[in-house]
């Protein structure tokens, strides 16, 4: 069952990069044109969608991919205690 659990992290870990290089790629004008730029908004955009509903932008400032990294950090972490309270690591 540890592998389980690494595998989940892992994806986790993955998807976590993928939104922080998506997020980066808003500082350089045209970077989300690209086919990259492209893939990643189809990957990640329906999981950010909820939380720019729910966390408004501080003027020019969007917080909201803050708000959804931390909850990937949560369900990590909550991966982590439920393996181990099932005693499966």
């Amino acid at each position: 069952m540890y592998t389980l659990l690494t595998f989940l992290t892992t994806l986790i870990e993955i998807y976590s990069y993928a939104l922080i290089v998506y997020i980066l790629m808003s500082w350089f004008p045209n970077a989300r044109g690209t086919k990259i730029g492209q893939l990643l908004a189809a990957i990640c955009e329906p999981y950010l969608e909820p939380f720019r509903r729910i966390i408004p932008p501080l003027g020019m400032i969007d917080v909201s991919p803050i708000a959804a990294l931390i909850v990937l950090n949560f369900a990590t972490r909550g991966l982590h205690a439920l393996f181990s309270m099932l005693h499966l690591v």
